[in-house]
């Protein structure tokens, strides 16, 4: 059983051919590669693969396990013949349909959502963060609503596509948004009534089952967690371990705090918006109050909330000293821009987010 305060994570990778350095559908091969050892399972479509940890009590396990995956995976990858990507959206070439993993669920995915899928493998992480039950787990997504903006900015690490920059940070929460019950969740009452509209949304066939729902963050159905799935795949372990920490304070700190303070839906979905497209070195939008603020400052306003927390978990010195490193290093965003800006053959970008994948950062 996850116990409360607990955290995993769920890593979604992009698998590319070693010469083109374009997406391939090889998932197959290297979840066969990968063996039983680590929870690897298949994505939406074969360019993609994922790994999830085990629960972690400690900071010094998470980084054990994040590390981990990401290197089981590539050796994996290495093995099939590809390569091991983490960025949000291929920076060379497309990740869509018309190749589906050929289970049954997702054909009926496609079948149900039609041409939405295209461009649909896309990667992202999910930190899911152990509760005493799904009444709590619904009071830290409501807590959370204001925050998820300030979540995208700092994990932003998908602006290539197709060799072009997009013009924004997290090009993948663009290309997410296009599900019907994707993006910031709305306040919900209590788990019963987050259990209702999930039914009326399969009742009335928008999901095919709950397990569809792509909210930011939600109560996981079927273990005692809340699931925080705002992030593009990080850039590197150390990007992975701070989103997935700070996200982990917070959720203790707003479990015991009193009742979240609602946002309006249209300034939120415009702070996720101006996130998505500014990311983490441009400004951000204050769903509280709707005013324009310097992402930075929200992310330090954050961890500030969550301070506690992160002491106590071991991870604060962690969590603001990667901070700072960003003032010069920068997101995964601005990281991968500058590699672009570096060489005008686009495949050298891709060799540096390959190294970068499994890199500490």
């Amino acid at each position: 059983m996850t116990k409360p305060w607990t955290v995993g994570v769920e890593q979604e990778f992009l698998l590319v051919d070693p010469e083109t350095r374009r997406p391939v559908p090889a998932a197959e091969s290297v979840a066969q590669h990968a063996g039983s050892e680590l929870d690897v399972q298949r994505e939406l479509t074969p360019f993609q693969i994922e790994v999830a940890t085990p629960v972690c009590a400690t900071h010094e396990e998470l980084v054990e396990q994040v590390r981990l995956g990401r290197r089981h995976l590539a050796d994996a990858a290495f093995a099939a013949g590809a390569r091991l990507m983490a960025s949000g959206v291929p920076p060379l070439g497309e990740s869509g349909p018309p190749h589906i993993t050929d289970e049954a669920r997702y054909r009926r995915m496609a079948y149900s959502h039609r041409k939405m899928l295209g461009g649909q493998g896309v990667c992202g992480m999910h930190v899911h963060v152990g509760v005493p039950d799904r009444d709590v787990a619904v009071r830290i997504s409501n807590a959370l609503r204001p925050w998820l903006p300030t979540l995208l900015a700092l994990s932003a690490n998908s602006p290539i596509e197709q060799a072009e920059d997009t013009g924004y940070a997290s090009w993948r929460s663009i290309v997410w948004s296009r599900w019907p019950v994707g993006g910031p969740p709305p306040h919900l009452e209590s788990a019963a009534h987050y259990d209702r509209l999930v039914g009326a949304l399969v009742e009335t066939e928008v999901l095919l089952d709950p397990g569809m729902v792509y909210w930011d963050v939600r109560p996981s159905s079927h273990v005692p967690t809340v699931e925080v799935r705002v992030a593009d795949i990080p850039l590197t372990t150390r990007d992975a371990v701070v989103i997935a920490e700070v996200i982990r304070a917070f959720a203790r700190t707003a479990a015991s705090s009193g009742e979240a303070e609602v946002v309006d839906d249209v300034l939120l979905r415009a702070a996720h918006w101006r996130a998505a497209r500014d990311g983490l070195e441009g400004l951000g939008v204050d769903p509280r109050t709707g005013g324009l603020v310097p992402a930075r400052e929200l992310v330090a306003e954050l961890v500030g909330i969550a301070e506690a927390a992160l002491d106590d978990a071991g991870a604060l010195g962690v969590v603001r000293e990667y901070l700072e490193w960003t003032r010069t290093g920068g997101s995964g965003a601005a990281r991968q821009r500058r590699g672009l800006g570096r060489s005008a053959d686009a495949r050298d970008l891709v060799d540096l987010v390959l190294a970068e994948t499994v890199g500490d950062g």
